[in-house]
């Protein structure tokens, strides 16, 4: 032996090297001759290892090494062997401190080879990661993962097609459930888990070339293993983005890091992957029976959403609305069911704001009919006693609002029409529970819509097939829908605040500090177009018997809000000439109680007391004070505030019996005269129900009050008492009436020559403007309506015909004497002078 060692020493050694091999058989042998046998990467690799692990790696001779790999790139593989099979050697002889330096050698090969040899090398790499993440050693556990981080930061040009992470991602996803006794330890193995997976996703997600990452089988390992972590957190605080560079997992505690690694993995998933990060996400809430309380499922979604990319927020939204009536953990239980579903439907609301402003065209409409079908649904279940249902039902009603907040003007009115299009339409004593419910459901989705509407121009708030839906439902059979659609119309009409200061009628506004602005020529327009369906649509939701207090006061609101906004002097005598006609509504409606006389005429003074401070009329201010101070001291209960009842009120305290205490009409006129305002139309003939002259008796409306005089078209209205004194020379055999030779008198020509007496002339002054009023207000197919003959040509003319052939016009043949003759002509009167009277003048 030491014979071949000077050999060596002198340098005449090597022509004995076959026999040295065959001697030097002694594993044990230190004199150093056996290395010169050895290949020289392994001589360099065995020379990074100190004689003592506490001293560390030989960092001169690691530098050899790192010249060697990097001149000789094909030895890479084999060197990386060589130190997986030192390290499992060492692993399994329980000497970690050689582990560790051959592992700190493994790192620093990998950093300084460059990319595209570095596939010669990964393979060992991988193996010598895997083996020490096999080990119970926490501290090898630990040492593996952060140089698998290393690695996963190596951007490679070269994809690797062979290599898989499925045990990776196993290993990784059971250290994030390590339930080690030590809290410190558990805290390290935990956060080696969490950024092993980031390493993982990093490495896989960037080229699709490599293993598919998103496939069910990883992510059903990768989400709940975040979750879990996410979920010990003390508390939830959610932002929109990250506010710490986890690159290389700087974050000390696991839900932190476990929380900004699923901001990674949403942030980078793209549309065709949301699903499957998305699908064990509400499988881990199933399962684990995270939605009561919500708030973790809260803070979840809300990362979710600040994370994923914006054109791709509604797949979260439709896979939540997807999920609500999904079957989870105590689906045998309804009301553990419901509350989940509530549950759900809360977070829901908490995240559909945060998709809006991305959400365009028909994902918007998609959204809104999803809520509105959710809804259907909640209320076919007819649990109305079901409190947790009520919840799930306010919940996606709020769902609604959160979403059309932050979309633009214009599409919350589409959103609107179409929640109107979908209320159920019902007439008073037909509608069904379930309509009932449905309608009211809607319409607070409808308020809660309006509510986030900035109402500028009415016509832009009230387009004519919305205003027309609206005020279709103003005839529900429910007092409760009623009073709900009122309150939408508040919202939309109240542009300057002033609902809450008018919740109930009062006759002191100067208190009040009401904010008022004139009136915009686009809404003059839109009043004048839609202001008669509108306030004909109030009058008669005044006239119900099922009115309650709620009712009469959210009427008296929508009133007072259109007084604020519209009142002008184009429209103030529209306005005066409904409040009468509401009043005299409170003396003659037969099916109003007590209590609905008194709360009429309360409204009526509180609105006509209102108009002074929107308009200049002083007049009228001092008229309706003097009203008000007459009926504060004779009849309080005609006054504000309103009551529900009204007891012990005598026959005399009645308002039928209180006729110098009502509003009058001609002093009104008198008023506006002298505030300089045109009251021509105030004198007018009222559209509404209950006259034209507000008389008791009379229900028609200034156009059936002619067709009941015998006038059966507007041609009639318009020629008025114009008579044609041809007409009866036209007709043969028509007899002069009588009071004819009245007519051609003297004085008959002297008056005529004179023209038409200052009566006449108020007359025809009144008839234009009845008519000019009626056309300006009243809607077409009312007129049309109110104008067709009431029974047809076809018919009558029949009946005509009929009744002429039974009586023939002509002598009867046979009859040729003169008497026979003059006697027929006698009997038989012309027909049209027995039949149509009323067309000729005699």
């Amino acid at each position: 032996m030491s014979f071949v060692k000077c050999c060596f020493e002198s340098g005449e050694g090597h022509d004995f090297l076959d026999s040295f091999v065959q001697k030097c058989t002694d594993p044990g042998c230190c004199c150093g001759c056996c290395s010169a046998l050895r290949p020289r990467y392994k001589r360099l690799v065995d020379n990074i290892f100190p004689a003592s692990p506490q001293d560390g790696l030989v960092k001169s001779n690691m530098e050899k090494l790192t010249f060697y790999s990097l001149s000789s790139p094909e030895k890479l593989d084999r060197i990386g062997e060589y130190l997986f099979q030192k390290a499992s050697r060492d692993i399994y002889r329980r000497r970690h401190g050689f582990v560790i330096i051959a592992m700190e050698a493994m790192d620093q090969l990998l950093l300084a080879c460059h990319s595209q040899t570095l596939n010669l090398f990964v393979e060992s790499f991988l193996k010598m990661v895997q083996k020490l993440l096999e080990s119970t050693d926490p501290q090898l556990q630990i040492l593996a993962t952060q140089s698998f981080v290393r690695f996963a930061n190596i951007e490679e040009d070269t994809p690797s097609y062979h290599r898989r992470y499925d045990f990776f991602v196993s290993k990784f996803s059971a250290m994030c459930h390590s339930n080690h006794s030590d809290a410190a330890t558990r805290d390290k193995i935990r956060l080696a888990g969490i950024q092993g997976l980031q390493g993982v996703i990093r490495k896989t997600v960037s080229d699709d070339l490599v293993e598919n990452i998103w496939e069910a089988q990883h992510m059903d390992k990768i989400v709940p293993s975040l979750l879990y972590n996410m979920q010990t957190a003390e508390k939830y605080e959610t932002v929109s983005c990250m506010e710490t560079d986890t690159r290389d997992g700087a974050e000390e505690s696991p839900p932190r890091l476990a929380e900004a690694c699923l901001r990674e993995l949403v942030g980078r998933a793209s549309f065709g992957h949301i699903r499957s990060v998305l699908r064990p996400v509400l499988t881990h809430f199933d399962r684990h029976e995270l939605w009561v309380p919500n708030d973790f499922a809260v803070h979840t979604f809300k990362i979710i959403m600040f994370s994923i990319q914006a054109q791709y927020s509604y797949s979260v939204v439709e896979a939540l609305m997807q999920h609500l009536d999904a079957a989870g953990p105590g689906a045998s239980d309804p009301r553990s069911r419901t509350r989940v579903r509530a549950a759900r439907a809360a977070v829901l609301s908490n995240i559909v704001a945060i998709a809006a402003g991305d959400s365009v065209g028909p994902s918007v409409l998609e959204i809104i009919n999803n809520l509105l079908t959710n809804l259907r649904a909640s209320v076919a279940r007819d649990s109305e006693k079901e409190t947790d249902e009520k919840l799930y039902q306010e919940a996606l009603i709020n769902a609604l609002g959160e979403f059309a907040d932050h979309l633009p003007d214009f599409q919350k009115i589409d959103i609107m029409m179409f929640i109107i299009s979908k209320v159920p339409s019902s007439q008073r004593g037909k509608s069904t529970k379930a309509d009932a419910m449905l309608q009211t459901i809607l319409l607070k989705s409808l308020l809660k819509v309006g509510t986030t509407y900035k109402t500028t121009e009415l016509s832009k708030a009230f387009p004519a097939a919305f205003l027309e839906a609206l005020l279709r439902v103003s005839g529900a059979s429910e007092p409760g829908t009623r009073a709900l659609l009122q309150r939408i119309l508040h919202t939309l009409l109240d542009r300057h605040s002033n609902a809450p200061l008018l919740h109930t009628p009062t006759v002191d506004y100067a208190e009040l500090g009401l904010t008022v602005e004139k009136c915009s020529r686009q809404d003059l327009i839109f009043v004048s177009k839609h202001g008669y369906a509108i306030f004909s649509s109030l009058y008669d939701g005044l006239q119900l018997e099922s009115n309650t207090l709620e009712n009469v006061e959210a009427i008296y609101t929508t009133l007072a809000l259109l007084c604020i906004e519209l009142a002008s002097e184009e429209t103030v005598c529209d306005i005066l000439q409904l409040i009468l006609a509401v009043q005299q509504s409170a003396l003659s409606n037969p099916v109003l109680s007590v209590a609905g006389q008194c709360q009429l005429q309360a409204v009526v003074v509180s609105l006509t007391a209102l108009l002074p401070h929107v308009m200049p009329l002083m007049k009228l201010d001092d008229y309706i004070r003097k009203i008000i101070d007459s009926r504060s001291s004779e009849a309080p209960h005609l006054l504000p505030p309103l009551r529900r009842e009204y007891p012990q009120l005598a026959p005399a305290d009645m308002p039928s019996s209180l006729p110098y205490l009502m509003i009058d009409q001609m002093a009104v006129c008198e008023c506006l005269k002298a505030s300089g305002v045109e009251s021509a139309r105030l004198q007018a003939a009222s559209p509404y129900a209950g006259g034209a002259t507000l008389s008791l008796a009379h229900r028609h409306s200034w156009v059936e009050a002619g067709a009941a005089q015998g006038r059966d078209s507007l041609a009639d209205i318009t020629a008025g008492p114009v008579l044609e004194p041809d007409s009866a020379n036209s007709s043969p055999g028509v007899q002069r009436h009588p009071m004819q030779a009245e007519s051609v008198s003297l004085e008959a020509l002297r008056r005529a020559a004179g023209g038409p007496t200052e009566a006449e002339k108020r007359e025809a002054e009144r008839r234009k403007a009845t008519l000019n009023n009626a056309f300006r207000t009243a809607p077409f197919q009312h007129l049309r309506e109110i104008t067709q003959p009431k029974y047809e040509i076809k018919d009558k003319l029949e009946e005509i015909f009929n009744s002429i052939s039974e009586e023939p016009l002509l002598p009867a043949s046979g009859s040729c004497s003169p008497g026979g003759q003059t006697k027929s002509y006698q009997q038989h009167v012309p027909a049209y002078t027995k039949y149509f009277p009323e067309l000729f003048l005699y």
